[in-house]
C-alpha cells in the first residue's frame, strides 16, 4: 500500500491519507479555528470555533475526496482501472493502472472532477441558505451580516466559495490538473495522437507551474497579487504549489513515456528462467540460511510434484521468530497459488507492471499453462529500461528517470 493510513475502501477502491495531509489539516483547522472565526464570530467561546474549524476541515477533505471518486467511477465506466485515492497536502490523487484508451474517456472523466466541486459548492451555499433564512450580506459591510449565522451555516458558507475555488483551479489548462486533462483530450481528438497531446498538455503544465513559482518569489519580496495578497507565507506556499505541479508533470509524461517504450517488449524477454525453487517441506531454517543467503532471489516458488503451490518471500520469512525456524515449514508461512497474481510469458510488460502496481508486489510468477517457467521482477524491467532508454532520448527519458 505505501506510505500512509488507510482508511478503507468505497466501490471497491483503497482510501489512503498520506502523512502530509496532517500539515495542511493542521494549517486550516488552525487558520478557521484561531483566524477566520473568530473575526466571524467575535461572540463565540474558543470551544465553539475551534469544533467549528475542526468540522471544516474534515468537510473539505471529504469534498476533496468527492471530487477524486468522480473520476475514478467515471472512468471505471470507460475501462479505466483505479485501485487507490491518496489524499494528501495539496489535495488528492486517484491512481489509474492505465491510461484512457480514447480522448472521448478522458474528457468525460478530467470533466467530472470539476463538476463534482462546483456542485458541491452550490450546494454547501444553498444548505447556507436553508440553515440561517435568506443570507443577507451587504458586500460593502459584510460583518454584520455574518456575525449573525449560527455555527452551522458559518461552516457552509466558507465550504461553498472553497469548493467552487477548487472546481475553478482544477480547470485550469495545465496538465496534470482536470484542466490540463481537458487540453489533452482535445489535442488528442485534433491530433490522433495521445503522445504529442501529453507532450503538448505537459508543457503548458509546466508553464503554469513556473509561473506560479514566479509569482511565489515576488510575492514573498513584497509584491501584492489580487486574491492571494502577498508576504513571505503566502508566497512560500504559491511557490511549493508550482514546485509540485512542474514536478507531477513532468512525472505524468515520463510515466506514459514508459508505458510507449514498454508497450511491444514481452514479459518472456525480461522475466528470470533461472529461479530457485523450494518445496512446501523445506524447513524455514534451510531455505534462509543454505538457499536465500546464496542466491540473489527475494522471493521462491514453491512446487510440489512440478506443480506451483504458493510463493514465499521475505516479507513471509519476516513473520517468523527466528526461535521458530526450526520448527516450521515453508509449505505454513507461503502465500498459497490461489492468492498470487501470475502473468504469461506472451503477455506485454506494461500489462504486468499494472499487475505488479494493483498487487503491490515485487516479482510475478510467469505461467505457462500450470507449468512456472519464470519470475518477472521490477529490478528487471528497470534493469532493461537502463540499458536501452538513453539520456536525450525522443521519448524525454533518461535511465535517472
Amino acid at each position: 500500500m505505501g506510505s500512509g493510513i488507510r482508511l478503507g475502501r468505497l466501490f471497491g477502491i483503497d482510501i489512503v491519507i498520506d502523512w502530509s495531509l496532517l500539515i495542511i489539516f493542521g494549517l486550516i483547522t488552525f487558520s478557521l479555528g484561531a483566524g477566520l472565526f473568530p473575526r466571524w464570530h467575535p461572540e463565540w467561546g474558543a470551544g465553539l470555533a475551534w469544533m467549528t474549524a475542526l468540522a471544516a476541515a474534515v468537510l473539505f477533505f471529504a469534498s476533496v475526496l468527492a471530487h477524486e471518486l468522480a473520476h475514478a467511477l467515471v472512468g471505471r465506466l470507460g475501462g479505466i482501472r483505479v485501485r487507490r485515492i491518496t489524499l494528501f497536502m495539496f489535495g488528492g490523487m486517484a491512481q489509474m493502472e492505465n491510461e484512457p484508451p480514447t480522448w472521448r474517456i478522458e474528457l468525460v472523466m478530467a470533466l467530472a472532477g470539476p463538476a463534482t466541486s462546483l456542485l458541491l459548492g452550490l450546494l454547501f451555499l444553498w444548505f447556507a441558505d436553508l440553515a440561517s433564512g435568506p443570507i443577507q450580506v451587504d458586500p460593502e459591510n459584510p460583518a454584520p451580516g455574518i456575525a449573525a449565522l449560527g455555527p452551522l451555516a458559518s461552516l457552509l458558507l466558507w465550504l461553498g466559495p472553497v469548493n467552487i475555488i477548487l472546481g475553478v483551479f482544477n480547470l485550469v489548462p495545465a496538465f496534470p490538473l482536470d484542466g490540463g486533462r481537458v487540453l489533452r483530450a482535445l489535442l488528442w481528438a485534433a491530433t490522433g495522437k495521445l503522445v504529442d497531446a501529453t507532450r503538448f498538455a505537459s508543457a503548458a503544465g509546466q508553464g503554469f507551474a513556473w509561473l506560479l513559482m514566479a509569482t511565489g518569489l515576488l510575492m514573498m519580496l513584497g509584491l501584492r497579487v489580487p486574491f492571494f495578497g502577498s508576504g513571505w507565507a503566502a508566497g512560500l506556499w504559491i511557490a511549493f504549489i508550482g514546485w509540485f505541479l512542474n514536478n507531477a508533470a513532468v512525472a505524468s509524461y515520463r510515466q506514459l513515456m514508459l508505458r510507449e517504450v514498454l508497450q511491444e517488449i514481452t514479459v518472456a524477454r525480461l522475466m528470470q528462467t533461472r529461479v530457485a525453487r523450494v518445496q512446501p517441506s523445506t524447513p524455514v531454517s534451510t531455505l534462509i540460511e543454505e538457499i536465500l543467503m546464496a542466491s540473489g532471489q527475494r522471493a521462491f516458488p514453491v512446487e510440489e510434484a512440478g506443480r506451483l503451490v504458493g510463493m514465499v518471500s521475505l516479507s513471509d520469512l519476516h513473520r517468523v521468530a527466528r526461535a521458530a525456524w526450526d520448527k516450521m515449514t515453508v509449505g505454513e508461512v507461503m502465500k498459497p497459488a490461489a492468492d498470487l497474481a501470475t502473468v504469461s510469458p506472451m503477455q506485454h510488460v506494461t500489462e504486468a507492471m499494472a499487475v505488479l502496481a494493483s498487487r503491490d508486489v515485487n516479482q510475478l510468477p510467469v505461467m505457462d499453462g500450470e507449468r512456472l517457467v519464470g519470475l518477472l521482477r521490477r529490478e528487471d524491467v528497470l534493469k532493461w529500461l537502463s540499458l536501452h532508454v538513453q539520456r536525450g532520448s525522443p521519448a524525454g527519458l533518461s535511465p535517472g528517470s
